[in-house]
């Protein structure tokens, strides 16, 4: 047989691209060749996960500026939005994007048990790197994390957003907006609270704010904003008030409770769905019980397990066109082993590999993570 037939049939049996840069696999599981020098014979990607020096999440290709990403035109590429000077109590969430990027042991071509994919094979995923945040200056913070995550969805990416506080969804889901318009978007939002006050100590842009922001300029109409456990002592009558009469819906807790999550999830992905095709996921940390997740700013005791968050978050993004997505609140200051950081990133690792559980489910091409040189 050709050599080059041999290639080919030893590509297809692995599952990877025939590329001498690219991984074979999960490497813990298949050692390198021991005639290979073993001061080379990995590709940084495939090192251990506290390995190297580029930071990105899962140590995936780093690519800021975005000529090149509408030139490689990533399936996901993820976005860090440092800001927390919006905060209501406790700050640290500034330096949640780095946190979630490091939360992890795996490296290399991971391979996703709950839906039996290796996503890498079939997405290629990017890290975008960090929006040019710089403190004291929320206005200016809003707009450079809108021109990033804008230049990320315009490269055809589905950009997946690291908080940073709350109020970074506003900018966020407005530049989803606008490049999926004339379509309208709708959001499903996991959050102990509702986030859409009028203000915050007369701040028009805190993070108990930016749902409401949203729903006023018009980027998302009040009937397909979703929110899903909500509980604890805030926000008051009056925010319900207003949120009833434009058309928000909710379910909060104790119908969680009552009826199981999963139950409540399909009813918020058919709201949200009642009218647009698309759907922006929008995921506070402060949905999961504190006793699970105490690194955020604003804890609210009486939520949500953090296995049941995760099944949420495939259920949503299995279930819809994702277009956009954030993770938020996320204070390492404040947190405890890691454990509130770790399932950020979980919620991020499930919702890629939903996305490519979709992909295959569709009989659609693999389009493979494509590593550096």
């Amino acid at each position: 047989m050709p050599d080059d037939e041999t290639r080919e049939e030893r590509t297809r049996d692995e599952g990877t691209t025939d590329d001498p840069i690219r991984r074979r696999g999960q490497n813990d599981e298949r050692p390198h060749d021991p005639d290979v020098d073993p001061y080379t014979a990995y590709h940084d990607f495939d090192l251990p996960a506290y390995v190297g020096a580029t930071g990105s999440f899962q140590k995936l290709p780093l690519i800021t500026e975005g000529a090149a990403l509408a030139e490689r035109r990533p399936d996901v590429a993820i976005i860090g939005a440092p800001f927390d000077d919006a905060v209501s109590h406790r700050p640290g969430a500034r330096f949640g994007p780095r946190a979630i990027r490091a939360a992890t042991y795996h490296a290399g071509s991971i391979n996703s048990v709950q839906l039996e994919i290796e996503p890498f094979q079939w997405l290629d995923v990017v890290d975008a790197g960090d929006a040019p945040v710089t403190p004291s200056n929320i206005e200016r913070a809003h707009d450079v994390i809108r021109r990033k995550v804008l230049e990320v969805a315009r490269s055809g990416a589905v950009p997946i957003v690291l908080g940073g506080d709350h109020s970074i969804t506003f900018p966020s889901a407005s530049a989803v907006a606008e490049v999926v318009a004339p379509r309208p978007l709708g959001v499903v939002h996991f959050d102990a609270h509702a986030d859409t006050a009028n203000a915050t100590w007369g701040v028009l842009l805190s993070h108990g704010t930016p749902m409401r922001r949203l729903i006023e300029s018009g980027a998302v109409a009040g009937r397909n904003f979703v929110q899903v456990g909500l509980r604890g002592y805030w926000p008051p009558p009056e925010t319900f008030a207003w949120m009833r009469a434009n058309e928000l819906r909710w379910h909060p807790m104790t119908e969680i409770e009552e009826r199981g999550a999963e139950a409540v999830v399909a009813d918020a992905i058919a709201e949200a769905l009642d009218g647009p095709q698309v759907i922006y996921l929008s995921v506070d940390i402060d949905v999961v019980d504190p006793g699970a997740a105490p690194g955020t700013g604003t804890p609210e005791p009486g939520g949500l397990l953090v296995r049941e968050l995760l099944r949420a978050v495939r259920q949503v993004v299995g279930g819809v066109e994702l277009v956009g997505m954030d993770v938020v609140e996320v204070s390492p200051p404040f947190d405890r082993s890691e454990v509130t950081a770790a399932a950020a990133h979980r919620c991020v690792l499930e919702a890629i590999s939903a996305l490519a559980a979709k992909r295959r489910a569709a009989g659609e091409t693999p389009n493979p993570t494509r590593l550096p040189g």
